[in-house]
């Protein structure tokens, strides 16, 4: 499940932050969070329900997405296009990141390319935050050594890559990279508003915005986390949610 918003924690929502999503918006998250990623209508005129989407909206929202090639139909099936399997990709991996011991090293992409137009330097920023790196300086980027997962070819194809120590404390530097007061704060209050939430679509919602909080989780080592960080538990809590979810689909 994921919402279909901008990227990036963002200040502490309140409750009127956490507006009802839209047809369209329901059915990404839907599709977003099951594997194989697609459900029959009758599965999504049901699921849609408690957000008082009707048949005749919810087939006008399967439409459009069609036609935007958002979807792909197969007789009564819909499934997400090839785009966004991507997108559920990285919304796993949001939820189980691979991660590996930590010795101090830290992860540098030297962006080396020129010439490119602002829409390019736009998407090249948005992979890069993607991959938890964060901008130490225009150009410059960088982590804790801490993931296990190999950088893209089109970042290699662009940049040069180092493993480095910096001489700025690690604890400090993290801190300065990343709001990490801001992710934690927010993702405290996503946990609160989706286990007080006494309607369905108000869980929903709330774990939706789950989603996008962990996707902006720049997963650091412990070492250097602040005290009771709650990005394990706002992982676990999404995952039971969503096996809560993949039960009510077998029902």
């Amino acid at each position: 499940m994921c919402v279909n918003l901008p990227e990036g924690p963002g200040p502490v929502p309140d409750a009127a932050a956490l507006r009802p999503l839209s047809a369209r918006s329901v059915v990404l998250s839907l599709l977003l969070g099951v594997h194989p990623p697609q459900l029959p209508v009758r599965d999504l005129v049901r699921l849609v329900e408690p957000f008082g989407i009707g048949g005749s909206t919810l087939r006008a929202a399967l439409s459009r997405m069609v036609a935007a090639g958002d979807l792909r139909r197969t007789d009564a099936v819909y499934r997400l296009s090839d785009r966004l399997l991507e997108r559920q990709r990285r919304q796993d991996d949001a939820v189980r990141p691979r991660t590996r011991a930590w010795h101090g090293d830290w992860e540098m992409v030297v962006i080396t390319a020129t010439g490119r137009g602002p829409a390019e330097r736009a998407e090249l920023r948005n992979r890069l935050t993607a991959l938890r790196l964060a901008e130490l300086r225009e150009g410059v980027w960088l982590r804790p050594a801490n993931l296990d997962r190999p950088l893209p070819a089109e970042v290699h194809r662009v940049a040069l890559t180092y493993t480095a120590r910096p001489d700025e404390p690690p604890r400090e530097l993290a801190a300065r990279l990343w709001p990490l007061a801001g992710w934690a704060a927010t993702a405290r209050f996503l946990l609160d508003r989706a286990t007080r939430a006494g309607h369905p679509a108000d869980r929903f919602t709330a774990y939706a915005a789950a989603v996008r909080q962990l996707l902006a989780d720049p997963v650091l080592p412990d070492a250097l986390l602040p005290a009771g960080w709650p990005g394990e538990e706002l992982r676990a809590a999404y995952a039971g949610y969503r096996r809560e979810l993949g039960a009510g689909l077998g029902a």
